[in-house]
């Protein structure tokens, strides 16, 4: 028994010596092939690559090397950073984006479009573009790359993107700047108890002393002054408290029962910690308050009249109540304040010019509240209209002019007055288009457009499509317009059939798309072709936009890959709505 045991443990001791350099060669040409061939697809299909990972929201290189891919070679050079809020690919770029273009173009683009008034798809195609996590553009910096970012989510106050901005991008240049601004954005609606609450998204990687200085004063205000004493002690430990915020929390935190009564406009958190501990606070802004301050004693109602008839102070509000620094609504409860006697007010129309102009106003902002009739409110109101833009104040009254309109009613306004009043009224442009309406007559607003709206299933699509130009094709007197072949040509774009009858390339040729946008998808400058179509939309919508705009517009981004831009556009310009 003993002895078959021993053989039987022969047999497999020399089974094993003979295939076990044949098991680690097996091993070795599998580990060898894998890496072989992630290296090839690597070296392939980058781009591929990148559409099918998922930015993560810390996403930046953390490496000495800087990967650059320029002709299909790879330059490892100094730390590449990239910063943003969008995975590129979503969008249908990559993060080399702007690798062919030219930061004095990007620069000279953005300058035009700081200038137009952008419609909500324009902003939205910026937004997706400028925040897409990529390298700069060549001859451009990360530290002004990211302050392009940063600057535009302040102008445009993008408080939400900016919260987003923080959490996906742990340092950068210019970090201080964006955290003070969430920080007084929240101070300036005096509602601390939802800035607190706000505030506490940030985690605690992020690590900047306004934002900590914030956070403290919270604490304080929500009653756990233990924890604000323990983070007081750990920021001065860091030397980055300072004697004005110290003397204000050992004040609020009982420390010590009395503090500086001087007011510290250095910035807003100063400024509103001098608001809430001074006893009986009064302040009077000027033209060189800063605008966030403004906003904070507007918001708090600590903006003081305390003489009506103190014209040249009224006069600052309306100045600042035109720059934005206060709401027009300060202005016209003043007004309402001003006392006139009865003659003044019944014989307004006539004496008002031999007033001071800021009592002029209010003169006639009183009679328009008094007069019944419409006709005379209209009067009343294009009177003021004049009398504030003789002294550059329109921005005060133009809203208001288009509100009261608004209340009285288009179709009441008389005749006379009814063009003018159309033009005052400001258009609402709202993010819900209205109910799409199919019209099987008209292909662009037909049932095959289902596919862009509703996601309809493709084979569906191709039913309706076989259907609907078969439709079409019987009325000889058909004209195939230039959105109707915005939609053919997205379409074939997109895999469909079109019936061999349908000539697309002879249809489209009246339909020319400018040379100098074309030379920019050959330069493979898709982002910066992004942009310029952001000029061109501009602040329009594109359902308000011409057809031949339309078509050379889808033309475009069908040419550039660029499907969830192209979609947003047609969307909007395509359907029959009600």
């Amino acid at each position: 028994m003993r002895l078959k045991n021993f053989d039987y443990f022969l047999i497999l001791l020399i089974f094993s010596i003979l295939f076990l350099p044949l098991a680690g060669e097996e091993k070795i040409d599998i580990w060898k092939n894998k890496k072989e061939k992630s290296s090839e697809i690597f070296k392939t299909d980058t781009d591929q690559n990148l559409k099918e990972t998922t930015i993560k929201k810390n996403l930046r290189l953390e490496s000495s090397e800087q990967i650059k891919i320029e002709d299909g070679t790879i330059d490892n050079d100094l730390e590449a950073k990239v910063y943003g809020v969008y995975d590129p690919a979503e969008y249908d770029f990559n993060i080399n984006m702007w690798s062919s273009t030219n930061a004095s173009d990007l620069r000279a683009s953005l300058k035009r479009i700081k200038k137009i008034n952008l419609s909500k798809t324009s902003q939205d195609i910026l937004e997706n573009v400028l925040l897409s996590f990529s390298y700069p553009p060549n001859g451009m910096s990360d530290e002004e790359f990211v302050k392009l970012k940063i600057d535009w989510l302040i102008n445009n106050n993008k408080v939400k993107l900016i919260e987003n901005f923080l959490k996906q991008n742990k340092e950068f240049e210019g970090k201080s700047k964006v955290v003070q601004y969430l920080v007084d954005t929240n101070i300036t609606q005096a509602n601390i108890k939802q800035g607190c609450e706000k505030i506490e998204f940030i985690d605690n990687t992020i690590k900047d002393a306004y934002l900590e200085k914030f956070k403290i004063y919270c604490l304080i205000f929500n009653n756990k002054k233990s924890q604000a004493q323990l983070l007081l002690d750990l920021l001065r430990e860091q030397n980055q408290s300072d004697k004005f915020f110290d003397d204000k929390i050992n004040f609020l935190l009982g420390v010590s029962d009395k503090t500086t009564t001087k007011i510290n406009e250095k910035n807003l958190l100063n400024f509103y910690l001098s608001s809430v501990t001074i006893k009986d606070f009064n302040y009077t802004p000027s033209e060189k308050t800063k605008k966030e301050i403004w906003k904070y004693l507007n918001a708090a109602n600590l903006i003081k009249i305390n003489d009506v008839n103190d014209n040249r102070k009224i006069n600052e509000l309306e100045l600042a109540a035109s720059q934005g620094k206060v709401s027009n609504k300060l202005i016209f409860d003043i007004y309402k304040q001003i006392t006139f006697n009865i003659n003044n007010l019944i014989n307004a129309e006539n004496i008002y010019q031999t007033f001071e102009n800021t009592e002029a106003r209010a003169l006639v902002y009183q009679k328009f509240l008094l007069s019944e009739d419409i006709n005379s409110k209209i009067k009343y109101l294009f009177l003021l209209e004049d009398l504030f833009r003789k002294d550059g104040l329109q921005n005060v009254f133009s809203k208001v002019l288009s509100d009261r309109l608004s209340e009285i009613g288009l179709e009441n306004i008389p005749e006379e007055f009814k063009e003018v009043a159309q033009n005052r009224v400001e258009a609402v442009k709202e993010n819900n288009l209205g109910k799409v309406k199919y019209n099987d007559k008209i292909l662009h607003q037909s049932r095959i457009i289902r596919f862009y709206i509703e996601e309809e299933d493709e084979k569906k699509v191709q039913k309706d499509i076989d259907r609907i130009f078969k439709k079409i094709g019987k009325n000889r007197k058909y004209f195939y317009s230039a959105k109707d072949l915005a939609l053919v040509d997205t379409l074939l774009k997109d895999g469909f059939k079109i019936p061999n009858n349908i000539n697309e390339k002879q249809l489209s040729a009246k339909n020319d798309v400018p040379k100098n946008l074309l030379s920019l998808i050959e330069k493979k400058q898709n982002a910066f072709l992004a942009l310029k179509i952001v000029e061109i939309i501009g602040e329009d919508e594109p359902y308000q936009l011409d057809p031949e705009t339309i078509y050379f517009i889808t033309s475009l981004l069908n040419e550039m890959g660029l499907i969830q831009i192209r979609n947003k556009v047609l969307i909007s310009a395509l359907p029959l709505r009600v």
